[in-house]
């Protein structure tokens, strides 16, 4: 109940512990007294920067680098905007700590629903296949939800859903109709994963079971991806009284839960073996930025998160930007990626004023949108954004122009940089591609990135990414 002490406490434990580690030694952890001192010999890193001098001259065999002892699990964990492969370190210290953190999501659902019986049933557990990789002796490797099912106690098998046969399949649509085919649909109590996935999930289900298939489902726990792009798709699936709450687990650590309801924020995880400073997205890429943590952080604010962790992660951009609701406690939104900023032509564009105008643009003409992804095109003069949108459902193509100037009439009123380049004639109004329903799912398979923990990009500020996805989508 005290953020600042508790985040303190714990950020001179993880100091303390870690000070005989190559990299504690080399940063002088065995002086650090405050939040300051730490500061000020810990510089911000990304994970190229930890990838190059900490972790890749150890691979896979990482023990006493960043983190005393060994580390047993290595996550995967897709680039969803750079297109490459991350290793995130997962120490048993990790473990524990996120095991507090689903108990956590537990304990919110408990409290606003006393009555729910959410152990009565089974838990099922959408991710990819939980089939691990040995690298090393002792060291596995593979998806976050594989590391998760690995760590299952055997006792909590029986309540848990999907079995190891099907959760071991690798191809993600084989997998699905295993589970539209096999699961016992009255028996899941619980039901977690990313919303893209679960919305395919549902409708495999409806098809097999009926429109609501999970007829005893109590909670939904979603998060990795926006809810507010699925939620009017989702929930007539879900049977009456079934709560829905949001979470923000990554590879690196558990941020946040929805202690309320759902859209009133997430309250930041103060406990969990994470400490975390939050740089002005603005400052990110500045000599000397200035970072925030709980003591400091004001609401209203672009934050770019930063973690420092029980799995020897120090100072690490994450890569995904938030906005604090509340100071006591910290309550937060997640508002988009740090590379989902858009200014291919000064416009500063975020992650978040992309998604609402879109989705606003949308609503206004009456149109579902399934998934979408946004960059720029550059001209012999100008040049302009091209939005490349799945619709749920065929639709008329000439809705293409009258979306493209919804969504343009609704940045100009929300971003002041974008409005000057529009009027200015530095750049040209948008344009809206419409492509068919299941373009991205193909997509991702042709790359290999279909389910689990993959994630469609929303931005891609690179032209030459952007235009790369674009010939696979239209293909």
């Amino acid at each position: 109940m005290d953020p600042a002490a508790e985040q303190r406490r714990l950020l001179l434990r993880l100091v303390q512990h870690a000070a005989g580690t190559r990299f504690g030694q080399a940063h002088g952890f065995a002086a650090v007294r405050d939040v300051a001192d730490y500061q000020a010999r810990v510089p911000l890193r990304r994970y190229e920067d930890f990838w190059r001098d900490c972790w890749q001259p150890a691979y896979p065999r990482l023990r006493g680098v960043t983190w005393p002892g060994a580390v047993p699990y290595l996550a995967l964990s897709s680039g969803t905007t750079s297109g490459t492969t991350k290793y995130i370190p997962v120490t048993r210290d990790m473990l524990r700590a996120n095991r507090g953190a689903a108990l956590d999501v537990l304990a919110w659902h408990l409290h606003h629903h006393p009555r729910s019986r959410i152990f009565g049933g089974l838990s099922f557990m959408l991710g990819g296949s939980t089939a691990l990789d040995e690298v090393a002796p002792g060291v596995r490797q593979g998806d976050l939800s594989g590391i998760a099912a690995a760590e299952v106690p055997g006792f909590l098998s029986p309540w848990s859903w999907p079995p190891r046969a099907i959760a071991l399949e690798a191809d993600w649509d084989r997998k699905l109709d295993l589970l539209a085919e096999r699961t016992p649909a009255a028996s899941v109590r619980m039901l977690s994963g990313t919303p893209s996935w679960l919305l395919v999930l549902l409708e495999r289900l409806a098809a097999r079971h009926g429109r609501q298939p999970l007829s005893g489902l109590e909670l939904l726990i979603h998060g990795g991806v926006a809810w507010a792009p699925y939620r009017d798709r989702i929930l007539p699936f879900l049977p009456p009284g079934c709560a829905t709450r949001e979470v923000y687990p990554a590879s690196e650590g558990f941020c946040g839960i929805a202690d309320r309801g759902d859209g009133e924020g997430m309250r930041l995880t103060l406990d969990r073996g994470v400490f975390w400073e939050f740089v002005p997205v603005a400052e990110l890429d500045a000599p000397s930025p200035t970072r925030h943590w709980a003591a400091t952080v004001e609401a209203g604010v672009e934050y770019a998160v930063v973690v420092t962790s029980c799995a020897g992660l120090w100072s690490y951009v994450l890569g995904d930007t938030v906005r604090f609701l509340d100071r006591a406690p910290p309550r937060l939104l997640v508002t988009g990626r740090t590379s989902y900023f858009l200014s291919a032509f000064g416009e500063h564009l975020s992650g978040e004023e992309i998604e609402r105008a879109l989705l606003d643009g949308a609503r206004a003409l009456g149109l579902a949108v399934a998934e979408y992804l946004v960059g720029p095109v550059f001209g012999a003069v100008r040049g302009h954004h091209r939005w490349l949108v799945e619709t749920p459902v065929p639709v008329d193509p000439a809705l293409a122009g009258r979306l493209a100037a919804a969504l343009d009439a609704a940045l100009l009123r929300a971003n002041d940089d974008y409005a000057a380049h529009r009027r200015g004639g530095q750049m040209d109004a948008a344009e809206v591609v419409l492509l068919p329903p299941g373009a991205f799912a193909a997509w991702m398979r042709a790359q290999g990135k279909l389910g689990g923990q993959h994630k469609v990009p929303r931005v891609l500020a690179d032209p030459q990414r952007f235009a790369a996805a674009e010939r696979g989508l239209l293909a």
